[in-house]
């Protein structure tokens, strides 16, 4: 393959890659919110699904639900975060196709910490081991097994316990990866030309605010609430400025 060949087939694989961080980043604005509790809450009052007000906490609790209504289960633990996390790995990849030439060394810190965060919280999310856990639970013939099983769903809560604010070490050492990604790649949109002011401003509000909630669950854990609130809109706005840009770039590659 000559020199010309090769360089028409690196702007294609890029204009694809844009394309696909585009879409990814649109859609990740759709399942940002994590439980869709909100949502889910609005359902009661319309008579569509009976949702619980809070998040159970037990693993008894969980396994009641999980046995009853499956769907709704997973949804409440968090099973959108696992969609959540692999778009952010395509819009990563994507970042790094747009932003390696202004920063190559940086942008490859940023890609390996965002896709590094993604497989940690994509091993930590407990989602489908508690549904398989409620099952086995559910069809125990005897006190021990039905013991046992509760056991092992206690074991997984102290992982991942979506119905509390405090996770294990892997679910916030997934976000705290992704922030970083996050952060790193605004610092090079902000030094580099092909984003705008407006769109590496915003992430670094973004990724900042949301890596200070781990500062407040160190020192301050009553307020640890606040910075993912504070950085929801920020991370939502984004988003869509990355899609749109990426957008761009895949018409113009």
């Amino acid at each position: 393959m000559n020199d010309t060949s090769s360089a028409r087939f690196d702007d294609a694989t890029w204009t694809t890659l844009y394309r696909i961080g585009g879409i990814a980043a649109l859609v990740v604005v759709i399942v940002f919110r994590r439980n869709f509790g909100t949502e889910l809450t609005t359902f009661n009052g319309l008579g569509l699904f009976d949702v619980p007000k809070t998040a159970p906490v037990s693993a008894e609790a969980w396994f009641a639900l999980f046995q009853t209504r499956p769907f709704l289960g997973l949804v409440l633990f968090e099973l959108f975060d696992i969609v959540n996390y692999l778009l952010v790995g395509l819009i990563f990849l994507a970042l790094y196709g747009a932003l390696h030439k202004t920063n190559r060394s940086i942008m490859l810190i940023a890609m390996a910490c965002g896709l590094a965060g993604v497989v940690v919280y994509l091993a930590s999310n407990q989602a489908f081991a508690m549904l398989s856990l409620s099952h086995r639970h559910a069809t125990a013939t005897t006190e021990a097994q039905r013991a046992l099983f509760l056991a092992a769903g206690e074991a997984l809560l102290a992982i991942h316990n979506a119905g509390t604010m405090h996770q294990g070490t892997g679910i916030h050492m997934g976000l705290c990866l992704v922030l970083l990604a996050g952060l790193l790649s605004s610092v090079v949109m902000l030094r580099g030309r092909i984003f705008n002011r407006a769109t590496a401003i915003t992430g670094l509000l973004a990724n900042g605010v949301g890596l200070s909630y781990f500062i407040t669950l160190a020192f301050a854990p009553a307020l640890c609430w606040m910075p993912p609130t504070l950085s929801a809109p920020f991370r939502i706005a984004w988003y869509v400025l990355i899609a749109l840009r990426l957008f761009r770039l895949g018409r113009e590659s």
